[in-house]
């Protein structure tokens, strides 16, 4: 009798969430083109990196959302093969404002890295030095300043126990003992049993609802179209013989099939260019430098290599052609996801494996807090200073990340003098 009466309780609480939720005012594509626009401008240091500035612009400085499904939709995205940092961005955008909020989302926050990429590909030897300016390396400093904020918030909101600190300390010793996409899914794999398992029932608030709107249906639709491209574009490019149908297979493959993060995606790429004679070594290479250089999602490289080939593709066409083929895929995932993962993530025995995926979320930004954003940006005491003056304007000082992330290029562009 206690036991009904204590499910009716939790029924009738997550369907009030719910509701309150779903009766929140919704916002405009225009302001969700803004928001990520700004992001996309501004977001450096790789997709680590902007899950920190995600946070800081929607759930502290917006309040979208809060930490808890914040966290959720990043642990949607890292199981997802593909972008986490552009999927994450496309759930936002769609659960703010529909469909048309999604692709808002997709353009404010890829454009920009995408029309400096293109136009880089257009005058790679005019433009050769940019990923070694004292300004970019400014810039990846302060990716330092925002994942340790990121950590920080995240740590204090979704590990605010022993049994969830422990848990995150755990994911983190085993994502660097084994620096790759399988450490980081089995370390979120095991937050998730051990938090179904381990994790008492009170000590986790009932999770609300995120309204995306999505109908089942519509998410099956989605998710069958995904498999059937990626099973079909490689059958046709081989009946067909059509070296754009082959490229744009290749493409298409390389974000359906990678987990990791864009820098994984890059032999892939490599593989389905360079030995085709489409583009040179030389350029690829120069390519990936400069994407290390430019904000928004690695992802992006695509639009470089489209404009950088010989043939099938080219030029600015083909760039944007290769940058839909690539983040396709991505979006036909977590839109189709989204209406199974949402009621999903209602049951209670979820909802405890969800709190421990999140603390285990958390481990894995420690641990790339470490390896790639501090290793690759931090080299001297001076880089040291400028992270931790950074760390300091956006934890103590609130200022806004885009003013600190000016103040750190200028700083850094000041150091290389």
């Amino acid at each position: 009798m206690r036991q009904r009466k204590q499910k009716a309780m939790r029924r009738e609480a997550r369907t009030a969430a719910s509701s309150a939720h779903a009766s929140a005012p919704r916002g405009s594509a225009i302001e969700v083109l803004q928001a990520f626009l700004k992001l996309g401008l501004t977001s450096f240091g790789g997709p680590v990196a902007h899950l920190g500035y995600f946070r800081t612009e929607f759930v502290e400085r917006r309040g979208w959302l809060d930490d808890r499904h914040y966290a959720d939709l990043v642990a949607l995205c890292q199981f997802l093969p593909g972008p986490a940092s552009s999927q994450l961005g496309m759930a936002l955008g769609l659960g703010r404002a529909g469909w048309l909020g999604a692709l808002c989302a997709w353009i404010g926050f890829t454009l920009p890295s995408a029309i400096a990429l293109i136009l880089f590909a257009l005058g790679v030897t005019r433009w050769a030095g940019l990923a070694q300016s004292g300004a970019v390396h400014g810039l990846k400093v302060v990716a330092v300043a925002v994942v340790a904020q990121a950590v920080w918030g995240m740590a204090r909101t979704l590990c605010p126990d022993r049994a969830r600190a422990g848990m995150a300390v755990v994911a983190a010793l085993l994502v660097l003992a084994v620096p790759s996409a399988l450490g980081q899914v089995a370390a979120i794999a095991a937050g998730g049993l051990v938090g179904r398992w381990a994790l008492q029932a009170g000590q986790l608030p009932v999770a609300t609802h995120g309204a995306y709107r999505v109908r089942r249906k519509t998410g099956a639709v989605l998710l069958l179209l995904f498999g059937l491209l990626l099973v079909l574009l490689p059958v046709l490019a081989a009946v067909t013989r059509a070296p754009a149908l082959a490229v744009l297979a290749a493409f298409y493959q390389a974000g359906a099939l990678v987990f990791g993060g864009g820098h994984v995606v890059l032999p892939l790429l490599q593989a389905s260019v360079v030995p085709q004679g489409l583009v040179s070594n030389d350029v690829f290479l120069a390519g990936y430098g400069a994407a290390q250089a430019v904000p928004g999602p690695l992802f992006t490289f695509a639009a470089y290599l489209g404009a950088a080939m010989t043939g099938p593709l080219g030029g600015w066409v083909g760039g944007l052609v290769l940058l839909v083929a690539i983040f396709l895929p991505a979006f036909l995932l977590v839109a189709g996801a989204l209406p199974f993962w949402e009621p999903l993530r209602q049951r209670h025995g979820v909802q405890r494996a969800m709190a421990g995926i999140n603390a285990a979320v958390v481990g894995l930004l420690a641990a790339a807090l470490y390896d790639p954003v501090w290793t690759s940006a931090i080299h001297s005491r001076a880089d040291f200073g400028l992270a931790l003056a950074a760390f300091g304007l956006l934890v103590i000082g609130r200022l806004p990340p885009v003013l600190v992330v000016a103040l750190a290029a200028g700083a850094g562009w000041l150091l290389a003098r």
